[in-house]
């Protein structure tokens, strides 16, 4: 799944370039590039799909050419992830009617490949010889309120566990009982299931989609078009809300991953490699001076850069804007994005 835009990684994200199309870690690899490169490992380029927006196809083509063209699919209008998920089972099934399915951001870090590609064998087994939705669920490390909850059902030392109950980015106080209950895990959204089981989820909990794509002929001629005409009276629904958060037959692997949903500039920083006073940075000459726990981008790796005086501040410089904000309130660069949207030329607002 590859169609976000990324709004709180402005500048370096923009809705033309968004975040899954960068190297946010300068690591000579973007997000989506990592997220094919892992997977590869185990799935023939032939079975990989990228299901992006339409305007993002072509960017799409132009880092995974290993990727077959008819594999990315662009969607005509953001309809959250329901309505992707299923129209990427309808096509996979019109190819493979019992095959099973794995489902994964473009965007995010997993640092234990190995580990992953173990939960994700484990998952393909026990979803393509059940009726189970099977999630991979992140073992947490604090109580994080920018993260969803997968509540278990314990059942010592086994393998996986029956999910009980989903929740939403809880406040503090919430997410603190919930790592001190050691039955909560976070909702890394990344799913496997058999085109079967998903289907009849569909069918059971969101039957006007279901009814809605099913007026489509996949992997033909005539597919785009009927996408265009169907996708304006689709409803927009993630998949946790419409089918996960109803259905009694998920499970979820416990699995820890070294993995960071990067949905903050917050969060590229605690990922992302310091020099001796925390700072980080992806340009060869930087001079800092009183300053620490910054983290720098630039557009050009050979521009040279001061900072004197910052302590805990993002700086993010592109052709067309620069940012400089604290680094402790991510919710302020959404602000500021939507202010530009009403920002008019000649205009200045402090």
């Amino acid at each position: 799944m590859a169609g976000g835009i990324g709004s709180r990684f402005w500048p370096m994200s923009t809705q033309k370039f968004p975040k899954q199309f960068q190297d946010i870690l300068g690591v000579g690899r973007t997000m989506i590039q990592q997220t094919y490169d892992r997977i590869s490992k185990i799935i023939p380029n032939e079975n990989i799909f990228v299901i992006t927006n339409k305007e993002y196809v072509n960017l799409s083509h132009q880092q995974l050419p290993e990727i077959p063209e008819n594999n990315i699919v662009g969607e005509p209008l953001m309809k959250n992830t329901a309505a992707c998920n299923l129209y990427m089972a309808n096509k996979i099934a019109e190819i493979d009617a019992d095959a099973t399915i794995v489902v994964l951001p473009a965007d995010h870090l997993i640092l234990k490949e190995d580990i992953f590609l173990e939960k994700v064998e484990l998952a393909f087994d026990l979803a393509s010889k059940n009726d189970y939705l099977v999630t991979l669920g992140i073992t947490p490390t604090r109580p994080d309120t920018g993260y969803g909850y997968i509540q278990f059902v314990d059942k010592k030392n086994a393998e996986y566990f029956k999910v009980k109950t989903f929740t939403e980015k809880p406040i503090l106080e919430i997410a603190q009982s919930f790592l001190e209950s050691g039955d909560f895990l976070w909702n890394a959204g990344i799913f496997i299931w058999n085109v079967k089981s998903i289907h009849k989820a569909f069918e059971t909990y969101l039957p006007e989609m279901t009814q809605h794509f099913m007026a489509c002929e996949y992997n033909a001629d005539g597919e785009n078009d009927c996408i265009e005409l169907i996708y304006p009276k689709v409803q927009k629904i993630s998949i946790d809300n419409g089918i996960l958060e109803k259905a009694k037959n998920v499970y979820v692997i416990p699995s820890d991953l070294g993995w960071s949903d990067l949905g903050t500039w917050t969060s590229v920083y605690e990922n992302a490699e310091k020099d001796e006073r925390e700072n980080t940075m992806n340009l060869k000459y930087l001079l800092s001076y009183n300053s620490k726990g910054n983290i720098v981008r630039m557009k050009s790796n050979n521009k040279a850069v001061i900072i004197d005086g910052l302590e805990n501040y993002i700086i993010v410089d592109t052709d067309k804007a620069l940012l400089i904000c604290p680094r402790d309130n991510d919710q302020l660069i959404k602000d500021y994005v939507l202010d530009l949207k009403n920002f008019k030329k000649g205009e200045k607002f402090m």
